[in-house]
Formats: structure tokens, sequence, C-alpha cells
């Protein structure tokens, strides 16, 4: 998903990352875990709902939500 690389180097840059996990197209979701840095870190959340998530229903209108899975 081209989508991963566009968000991609902002988690890099604070020494995270994000992996694709799934597409459930049913849900119209998008599963991802986030690594390094990231994972664990309490701002995780703004960073899925308030990044990830806003980029990717930018550029593919049809995803209802980003979920974080560990």
């Amino acid at each position: 998903m081209a989508v991963i690389e566009k968000v991609r180097p902002a988690l890099q840059g604070d020494g995270g990352d994000i992996e694709l996990v799934d597409v459930l197209a049913e849900d119209k979701a998008v599963l991802v875990r986030l690594k390094g840095a990231c994972f664990g870190c309490p701002m995780s959340t703004y960073t899925i709902k308030g990044y990830v998530e806003q980029v990717m229903k930018e550029e593919i209108p049809e995803i209802s939500e980003v979920r974080l899975v560990k």
C-alpha cells in the first residue's frame, strides 16, 4: 500500500516505523502495527488517528478507519 510509504518518513524521523498488517474489506479498515520507538509510545493513538488515518482517508476515501494492532 503506497500510502504507508507516505507516512513512514515522519515515523522514522522519530525512531519508529509502521507495518501494514491487513486490510479488512468488509469493515473498510486497515490494520497496522507500530514498530521501534513508536511501539508502546503514549502518543501512538494520536499518531494513528490524528495522522496515519487522516492521510490514508485522504488518499483512499473508501477507508473508514485505521486500527492499531500489537
